[in-house]
């Protein structure tokens, strides 16, 4: 397959117009002068398969992959790298020259990423981490953290089935507790990560506790609208580190942009503000 003179790539999902990669993409694309473009892609999930295999005959070098085809792509592309296989979704999707499609996942990276950027002197040997949420975005997350060295993880969800099934998935390592109990837990906590959308803009608001959280503890919303969440407010009056969302988002974009393009690009405040303006 011969590459376009002028790559394009996007973002595939049901909801994409006010997705934010467009922005980023492009501010990448200006600041580095190269040629190519990054659309979203308003995509049925019944329509999925036959699009993807159509975007490389287009000019499409890669896409990103949102809800709700994470879990899909897996199944369409050719090759599926080992994080994606244990996240158990795909977010980035490189098309080859040989016009194979390889699906990839880069939200743990991103995580961690955005993680040491907003918290540089987080160890993750230092305690356990409280994860709240045991979805998709939860998946990635615990793989992260159990591969950067936390010692154990306290997970709730408000459903404990499925946070029990992950755990059955990701070992012992991982202690389940009831939602009820997740603001009791935050002492022990070196690290809080929030991964529900519980706190989002137009979304019920995040109800656990926060009284258990001690000064010097590691606080990250994977939220990022609001950028300052309550849990973010409140671990910061408490003496917490905070991190908000938005950085994994940009962090996570780093390697599809670095294969479709050729460069890798920076995650700096000029990249915040071209997303948040």
């Amino acid at each position: 397959m011969t590459r376009p003179t002028v790559p394009l790539a996007g973002v595939l999902g049901t909801h994409v117009a006010h997705s934010l990669s467009p922005r980023l993409h492009k501010h990448w694309l200006k600041r580095h002068g190269l040629r190519g473009d990054y659309v979203p892609l308003l995509v049925a999930e019944d329509d999925l398969r036959s699009v993807i295999r159509t975007l490389p005959r287009m000019g499409f070098v890669g896409a990103n992959v949102t809800i709700p085809h994470k879990l899909a792509a897996l199944d369409i592309a050719d090759h599926v790298s080992d994080r994606a296989i244990l996240i158990g979704a795909a977010n980035t999707l490189i098309f080859r020259e040989d016009g194979l499609i390889h699906a990839d996942n880069t939200d743990g990276v991103g995580f961690l990423s955005a993680l040491r950027q907003g918290a540089p002197d987080w160890d993750p040997a230092s305690g356990p981490a409280v994860v709240l949420g045991a979805g998709g975005a939860s998946r990635a997350i615990l793989s992260a953290l159990l591969e950067a060295g936390v010692p154990e993880i306290l997970l709730a969800n408000r459903t404990r089935p499925k946070a029990e099934a992950l755990r059955g998935e990701f070992g012992t390592r991982i202690r389940v507790v009831d939602w009820i109990q997740a603001g009791n837990v935050m002492e022990e906590a070196a690290t809080v990560v929030n991964t529900t959308s519980l706190g989002m803009t137009a979304q019920p608001e995040l109800r656990v506790p926060l009284d258990g959280l001690v000064p010097g503890t590691v606080v990250m919303d994977l939220v990022y609208n609001p950028l300052r969440t309550r849990l973010l407010r409140e671990a910061e009056a408490a003496g917490c580190t905070t991190v908000d969302g938005l950085g994994m988002l940009l962090h996570q974009a780093v390697p599809g942009f670095e294969r479709w393009f050729g460069m890798r690009p920076e995650v700096d405040e000029a990249a915040r503000a071209a997303v948040l303006r």
